[in-house]
């Protein structure tokens, strides 16, 4: 099952799935009672597609929801249908910034790149100018402009928690100028000592290791109701993780990284030596 969107569409994907269930309705018979397909109902159960406020209420009704459960149900409906500030940017995203916007906690690994969460402006620039498809200016300043807000969070308070795993081989590719790629190491030396950022990195020496299948990311979300969720980047897309034993399969991966990766100590000390050789 693959479930997507917003935290408050998840929540009311979750409700409408948990008020369908106790009524003792399978999707096959409760979705003809309402006039629609299986799989729009399957879809609007897993956050894939929105209802409205009459859809919800005709399945309130159906599913015999006392009245005094309506108006809290029905705020949900309404706050699941706002746009995150990211749509004001014409943001061509594969579903990652909505999950890290509502996240309390990202256990990055990168294998290619600086984390996105500790990068400069103009890393960002020249990563995206040097990456196919070809981007006109305009939509790279869009990028800059929400990556720089998404930054913000880890010193928000509460801040977002993020701990990086980097391969030593991305902080030694030169994207951009030697000035460029200088600042950057720099600044991930300053963002490795805010209290919310861990940064990690498995030297060249360690050789193969696991990490070499590529990038992803681990979320937690400060909701107790709202499962880990596992991302994964690929050169055609991405793809949302959400069963248990392979999100599990992640975390284990991950952790062995960072038993295998530079203490932070180590790590900023070896960030030190790559800005002195530049």
């Amino acid at each position: 099952m693959r479930i997507s969107g917003t935290l408050p569409q998840r929540r009311l994907a979750r409700t409408l799935r948990r008020l369908r269930e106790e009524a003792r309705l399978s999707v096959e018979e409760a979705a003809p009672k309402l006039d629609w397909s299986t799989s729009k109902l399957g879809r609007i159960e897993t956050a894939q597609q929105g209802v409205d406020v009459h859809g919800v209420r005709s399945m309130l009704d159906l599913y015999h929801v006392g009245g005094e459960h309506w108006a809290e149900i029905l705020d949900l409906v309404r706050a699941a249908k706002k746009k995150g500030w990211w749509h004001g940017y014409s943001l061509k995203d594969a579903g990652y910034v909505a999950l890290e916007a509502d996240a309390a906690v990202v256990h990055e690994y990168q294998l290619g790149y600086v984390p996105g969460l500790l990068q400069t402006a103009d890393y960002i620039r020249a990563a995206f100018r040097g990456s196919p498809p070809p981007r006109a200016e305009a939509e790279i300043d869009r990028i800059v402009q929400v990556r720089l807000f998404r930054q913000r969070r880890l010193t928000e308070d509460p801040p977002l928690e993020l701990v990086a795993i980097v391969d030593e081989t991305a902080l030694r590719r030169p994207i951009g100028r030697a000035e460029v790629m200088r600042e950057q190491l720099r600044h991930l030396i300053r963002q490795a000592a805010l209290p919310s950022v861990c940064v990690q990195v498995l030297p060249v020496s360690l050789g193969a290791h696991e990490g070499l299948n590529g990038p992803f990311w681990v979320l937690g979300f400060a909701d107790p109701d709202e499962p880990t969720i596992a991302y994964v980047e690929n050169a055609v897309g991405a793809t949302h993780v959400h069963k248990d034993a392979e999100v599990r399969g992640y975390k284990l991966v991950f952790d062995r990284l960072r038993s295998e990766a530079l203490s932070p100590h180590d790590s900023v000390a070896l960030i030190e030596r790559l800005v002195a050789e530049l």
